[in-house]
């Protein structure tokens, strides 16, 4: 059905749709209403005036035959007397589409005249220089035309008035319409404000529920399906900080317990065999962390990424780690920055861990949008297996040998993305290696695409 209105050019707003179809209506009602005047209305009107006419035209040629010279020259000569009616220009007018149905009236009455007139009297309807009628008429053998003026029936007079009424209710109608349909729409766009900013993690005031009955109930849906967000978010919140004190607190006291159970001779390698694992539950459980909570309540600020890179850059060199940097004239925009720095040091931890040589990071702009390429010369991974990463827990070939790791890294790297109304690509990088693009755009879309996954 979608695909058929595509089609057809129909435009895809419910708010335009409808106008188009009530004008569509409107015009169909204007154009039965017009049909049903002309033919059921004026039609035997101009046919009953034509018969009066003919009539009226018949008793004229009748007195004619009957009246002496002297009186029926001085009758022909007031009547308009002239040997031949004016050229065919003058008498057939040109049909016009504006007044088509003067021209339907017309026609109307000629045939009807026609019919009620004998056969030798022909009628001829003059346009130019006045309307009026040419009828050759008998008298004593001899023909004359004679010209007389046209009855107001048979000139569609009134019928101006009566359709242009009617075109100005018909734009009435379809005003009123636009600004109902106006009103009905009002809420569905403050709903569709509202859902964007619940996806963007803002928490939106309740909608009204004072309109349409329609509209209220969907409207009081939207209310508790917010206030069931806002609970699953506090309960969220309050899991997130009871697994961090519970499980952290244990932690912290089986490192102290195993500081003091290291021997005076050296490090047992038990001991540090045990610490190993305690920094991998710990990196573990941060990562479940930060993927739980992906900075959804951070709010967004004007920021330069350029620079962001460029400290995060200066840290890994700090540790060890050089990244080549070729930063792009990227505008001020607004983005969630420690939201962004987490996003920015999971992908330059991840070349570093699994890339570890050709380590670069370079950024541009193209479109209206901002682009982030982190890279490295490591392994390179096919496309599905590219895109399989995108999802959690799923970690490459490349990465099992790691330990420590979850495969959420670049699930929560995808999901800050989708945050800031951008996405995550893999590309393979010219002379070997991997990329891995962040799209971002410098307007924040007005979409729910927004939210994450």
């Amino acid at each position: 059905m979608t695909v058929a209105l595509k089609r057809l050019g129909l435009p895809r707003t419910l708010l335009a749709r409808n106008i188009v179809l009530l004008i569509v209506l409107v015009m169909l009602s204007q154009v039965c209403s017009l049909t049903v005047l002309l033919h059921y209305v004026q039609r035997p009107r101009v046919e009953r005036t034509a018969a009066v006419f003919a009539n009226y035209v018949t008793t004229l040629d009748s007195l004619f035959e009957a009246a002496p010279d002297n009186a029926r020259d001085a009758l022909v000569a007031r009547l308009n007397h002239g040997a031949q009616p004016p050229a065919a220009d003058e008498l057939e007018p040109t049909p016009s589409l504006r007044h088509f149905y003067v021209t339907y009236q017309r026609e109307v009455f000629l045939d009807a005249l026609r019919q009620h007139l004998p056969a030798d009297m022909p009628v001829r309807w003059q346009t130019l220089g006045g309307q009026r009628l040419w009828i050759r008429i008998h008298a004593h053998d001899m023909p004359y035309w004679i010209a007389l003026p046209i009855p107001e029936d048979a000139r569609g007079a009134g019928l101006d008035a009566a359709i242009l009424l009617s075109l100005g209710l018909a734009a009435a109608a379809a005003l009123t319409g636009y600004l109902i349909q106006r009103h009905l729409n009002r809420p569905l766009q403050n709903l569709a404000h509202a859902a964007r900013r619940v996806s963007s993690g803002e928490t939106p005031p309740p909608l009204p529920t004072d309109g349409p009955t329609e509209i209220a109930e969907v409207s009081s849906a939207f209310n508790q399906m917010t206030q069931a967000l806002q609970q699953a978010e506090a309960t969220r919140a309050v899991m997130l900080a009871g697994i961090s004190h519970d499980i952290r607190t244990p932690l912290t006291k089986l490192r102290l317990a195993m500081a003091m159970a290291i021997t005076d001779n050296g490090h047992d390698s038990f001991v540090v065999a045990a610490e190993a694992y305690l920094d991998q539950i710990e990196t573990i459980l941060q990562q479940f962390m930060d993927y739980a909570g992906s900075g959804e309540r951070e709010t967004a600020q004007a920021g330069d990424l350029n620079a962001l890179i460029s400290r995060l850059a200066a840290d890994f060199a700090g540790l060890g780690h050089e990244f080549e940097l070729s930063l792009g004239a990227v505008p001020v925009f607004a983005f969630r920055p420690i939201t962004m720095m987490r996003l920015l040091m999971n992908l330059m931890q991840n070349a570093v861990v699994y890339g570890r040589v050709g380590l670069a990071v370079r950024t541009w702009v193209h479109s209206g949008t901002a682009y982030v390429a982190v890279g490295d010369r490591g392994e390179g991974l096919a496309a599905h297996e590219l895109e399989a990463l995108k999802a959690p827990f799923q970690r490459g070939r490349n990465a099992r040998a790691q330990a420590g790791g979850t495969g959420l890294g670049l699930a929560i790297v995808e999901r800050i993305a989708r945050l800031h109304g951008g996405s995550l690509q893999f590309h393979a990088r010219d002379g070997g290696g991997l990329e891995v693009w962040v799209v971002l755009p410098l307007v924040a879309p007005r979409s729910a695409s927004q939210s994450g996954r």
